[in-house]
């Protein structure tokens, strides 16, 4: 097939483009033409996928990490002829809990109160590898991501996270080809979810990416360049 089919990439919470800078090379060696979303103007779900549609290519392949993934969800219900191909990562399509709610209502006050590098060290370990949480420089990017951001960025984001949908009921109307990618020790959002999601989605693929937390892109670009090129490719 034609691989110059534009490829959309979304990011997660408190993410920016360098969460892909890794993996575009990949994609871009494929000869798709790259845009990275802006996905931090808007405080609904709804919202935050008109823009992007509004902004997209006419058919694009669309890959989502985490908040990026229930991004996508919304995409798909919105228009989904315009969506040739889906990349779910270290995502699901489950609403939020009430304890996750909780948990963000709080994080949203602190970044209110100026304290979003609190919350983003609060939120780190959980990102990571077990054996990342000392890295260095994954906690930068992770810091340097939440500059990006901002505060404001953060905390419409989280607003729109508490109110998504319950993507499950829709799972089985994708009929595009789609890949599910997870992380072997993903803690934010466990392996089982991402099987859930597999399993719901007619022909998906799964594919999980060893020694790897919520932040395959970064914790283990190659693997996750490697899938997301074979991905496009297929």
């Amino acid at each position: 097939m034609d691989t110059s089919l534009p490829v959309v990439l979304v990011p997660g919470l408190a993410g920016s483009p360098r969460i892909y800078a890794q993996i575009v090379p990949a994609l871009w060696a494929c000869g798709a033409p790259v845009t990275v979303a802006n996905h931090i103007r808007d405080d609904s779900m709804a919202a935050i996928a008109r823009r992007i549609l509004a902004e997209a290519p006419a058919r694009f392949a669309l890959a989502g990490h985490s908040m990026g993934g229930y991004i996508a969800f919304e995409i798909m219900r919105e228009a989904p002829d315009r969506v040739a191909k889906l990349a779910l990562i270290n995502t699901q399509a489950r609403p939020d809990s009430p304890e996750a709610t909780e948990r963000r209502t709080r994080q949203i006050g602190e970044a209110e109160a100026g304290r979003l590098h609190a919350v983003l060290e609060e939120l780190y370990p959980g990102f990571v590898h077990p054996s990342r949480r000392d890295d260095a420089a994954l906690q930068r990017i992770v810091h340097d991501m939440g500059d990006d951001v901002g505060a404001a960025g953060f905390v419409r984001q989280q607003r729109a996270i508490i109110a998504r949908a319950d993507s499950r009921p829709t799972l089985g109307t994708i009929r595009c080809p789609t890949l599910v990618i997870s992380g072997d020790t993903d803690t934010t959002i466990p392996n089982s979810l991402s099987q859930e999601m597999a399993d719901g989605i007619a022909g998906a693929k799964l594919v999980i990416i060893p020694d790897c937390g919520h932040l395959p892109q970064i914790e283990q670009p190659a693997a996750t360049a490697a899938a997301l090129a074979g991905w496009l490719r297929n």
